[in-house]
């Protein structure tokens, strides 16, 4: 996958399309990711016991990585990611501006 963990990233499609946040975990075998205060939902949480009350609690659901593009941190664009070989490791660039990302 091309994102990591803390790239900040564009929703380009679905609810919260043009909106930005970094990645804050990925989901590999369902290829999403999950986006800090993106993507989230109310769900009624009904009480367990006479002491725990009701309550309606914000949850945040992953999207899917085709949703989202990564935004380049030298020319703030949305970009896709190439990968350039720097003194045999492997670098991740910037298709728009050939800097490392």
């Amino acid at each position: 996958m091309k994102l990591r963990k803390g790239d900040e990233v564009k929703i380009v499609s679905g609810k919260d399309k043009g909106k930005t946040g970094k990645i804050d975990k990925i989901l590999l075998k369902v290829n999403k990711v999950l986006i800090t205060g993106v993507n989230q939902y109310k769900k009624h949480m009904k009480s367990r016991s006479q002491k725990q009350k009701s309550e309606i609690i914000t949850i945040t659901k992953p999207l899917p990585v085709s949703n989202v593009q990564l935004m380049c941190p030298k020319c703030h664009a949305i970009t896709r990611v190439g990968f350039t070989s720097d003194a045999d490791k492997k670098v991740r660039v910037c298709a728009k501006c050939d800097q490392q990302i």
